[in-house]
């Protein structure tokens, strides 16, 4: 009897302990719910989430702007003065405020993606307008009609910005705009200038770290591709370890050449001319390559072989670019034309070609003029057309190529952090420059849209604008003033004081933020690309009017997690189970 009440004790026990485990394990997680809100509380949690930003932004305009530290994953910390670097690392944990800030976020990177500088001044623009656009619709005025008056006073403005532009001609205008870009460093605006001055507008300009203290620039000019020589064998030169010659013939094959039978005849015709002779094909291969190596070796025949650069589709417009310059004709059985009846009229022609183990070099192609022009304007054509990035990016390499050339900047400095700081900096005036060649330039230090935001006096006297749209306007014509107060806030004077200063001045004169005085813009080199200025105050008004218009906003609430959570601390008490063991004795 007693051994059964032992057991029945026993198995409740062992029951209840069971039952205690249960309730401690985490319940299967559902998905959390979402939050609506309205109106001006929707509008008021997006705005925290755009101040927020803009006030983390805003510290890096002008030429007296500050640098701001970035905690990284990985890696050291970033210092930058990079409008859109900062941007693209705030995140906040309130997911309503969040949202305002990501749509900020989103206005910096199309600005960037679209002028490549300016980003600071979009975001600052954002700001500012739905700031206001905030107070207009809590005062009762209509969401619809102040976001017409916006559109309308942005048209205006612009209209006027594009009348001001002036055409950037002569290196030291270029300069003067990578000045200003970078922060006022001179000479990061001198380094720009030449290396565009060198390859032309239409050239690549690349910016990579360097290995050194101070900044170098490398330009090649002509056509380079990354394909060098296909065996050693045909260096030239022992001691720079490089393939030259002057004057060469060049045969442009879009396939394999893999007998020598095949390209005997074009030898042949070189050999009897003393004419040096590149190959550039697909590969160069077996039977091919080892005549043409023996040829070099024991009769002193000039030849090299190279790869055609690129892939695919890529691989045939790269040849035919090569052919338009060389004037050459390609090789290639899709066009009928067979490697063994090729003669010396389909070669093309170069002054000079240097080829190293890594890359090739053609100076001074024998292509017709208006041939590489009509292809240079195809390529254009192509560029504007794509929409894929990797596409437009290789199309640029290819039109670099042919019109221009390639110029490479190394970026010196003393640890990781100065490179990365000053290679931002690089980045933004280049693209600065490009904008400005591209669209002209007006006064900088947000002189002006301080001028063009003189033109919406005749909208504010337009009797088909109701006030609403008035308010609008204004709207407008009180951010346009927003630049030129926070670059004067960040010099360390009064920002209110330095822009009824500028508004009262006439033509280009400015405030001069670096020097602390009111000089003339344009003789100052104190200018701005249009185009940056245009498409930082287009990003910025669309984001800020569509926030302006929220009347609701659904975000996803925080996923609930269980109070007790997996402690286990709890189950101690099942240790008991083996006292009560010891009690049943």
């Amino acid at each position: 009897m007693q051994s059964a009440l032992a057991t029945r004790r026993v198995a409740s026990l062992a029951a209840r302990s069971a039952r205690q485990a249960a309730a401690l394990m985490p319940a299967r997680s559902m998905a959390s719910g979402k939050e609506i809100r309205f109106g001006v509380d929707a509008r008021a949690q997006m705005l925290i989430g755009v101040d927020r930003l803009a006030e983390a932004v805003k510290v890096t305009l002008g030429p007296k702007g500050r640098n701001v530290i970035l905690d990284q994953a990985y890696g050291a910390p970033r210092i930058t003065k990079d409008g859109v670097s900062v941007a693209k690392e705030i995140e906040f944990r309130d997911r309503a405020i969040n949202l305002g800030a990501a749509l900020v976020r989103s206005v910096a990177n199309k600005t960037n993606d679209e002028a490549g500088d300016g980003t600071t001044t979009a975001t600052v623009l954002t700001r500012s307008i739905f700031r206001e656009g905030c107070k207009a619709v809590a005062a009762g005025m209509n969401p619809t009609d102040v976001r017409r008056g916006i559109e309308s006073a942005v048209k205006a403005v612009i209209e006027e910005l594009t009348k001001m532009a002036v055409k950037v001609e002569g290196t030291e205008r270029i300069a003067q705009v990578a000045t200003i870009s970078a922060n006022g460093e001179k000479e990061i605006g001198n380094l720009l200038a030449k290396a565009m001055e060198k390859v032309t507008k239409d050239g690549v300009i690349t910016i990579q770290d360097g290995k050194t203290l101070y900044d170098e620039l490398d330009c090649v000019e002509g056509m380079k591709f990354d394909r060098g020589y296909i065996s050693p064998y045909f260096i030239t030169d022992g001691k720079t370890q490089k393939c030259e010659f002057e004057d060469a013939a060049v045969l442009l094959v879009d396939g394999k050449v893999s007998q020598f039978q095949q390209v005997f005849t074009i030898l042949d015709f070189c050999a009897k001319n003393s004419k040096p002779l590149l190959v550039i094909a697909e590969d160069v291969e077996s039977e091919a390559l080892a005549g043409f190596i023996v040829n070099k070796l024991r009769g002193g025949l000039k030849v090299c072989c190279v790869k055609a650069p690129g892939f695919g589709d890529n691989r045939k417009a790269n040849l035919q670019d090569m052919a338009v310059l060389t004037g050459a004709q390609l090789i290639s059985e899709e066009l009928g034309v067979k490697l063994d009846k090729v003669d010396a009229s389909m070669l093309g022609h170069v002054k000079k070609v240097s080829v190293t183990k890594d890359d090739t070099i053609l100076l001074d192609g024998a292509g017709n003029k208006d041939a590489i022009k009509d292809r240079v304007a195809q390529i254009r054509g192509t560029i504007e057309q794509t929409v894929s990035d990797y596409e437009k990016e290789k199309l640029q390499e290819r039109l670099a190529k042919l019109a221009g050339g390639v110029a490479v900047i190394k970026i010196g400095g003393s640890s990781e952090v100065e490179v990365g700081e000053r290679k931002d900096r690089f980045v933004d005036a280049l693209n600065a420059t490009r904008a400005a060649v591209e669209e002209g330039i007006v006064p900088g230090g947000g002189v002006a849209l301080l001028r063009a935001s003189a033109a919406l006096g005749k909208l504010l006297a337009d009797a088909s604008f109701n006030q609403d749209m008035k308010v609008g306007v204004n709207i407008v014509k009180q951010a346009c003033s927003e630049p030129c107060f926070l670059i004067a806030q960040n010099a360390g004077v009064q920002g209110a004081v330095i822009v009824q200063k500028v508004a009262e001045a006439t033509g280009n004169i400015g405030y001069d933020a670096y020097n602390d005085k009111m000089v003339d813009m344009f003789q100052a080199g104190i200018i701005d690309p249009v185009k940056v200025v245009r498409v930082a105050l287009q990003d910025a008004s669309s984001v800020a009017t569509m926030m302006t218009t929220t009347e609701a906003m659904v975000v996803q609430l925080p996923e609930e997690k269980d109070s007790k959570g997996m402690d286990m601390g709890g189950m101690g008490g099942m240790g008991g189970m083996s006292g009560m063991g010891g009690g049943m004795f």
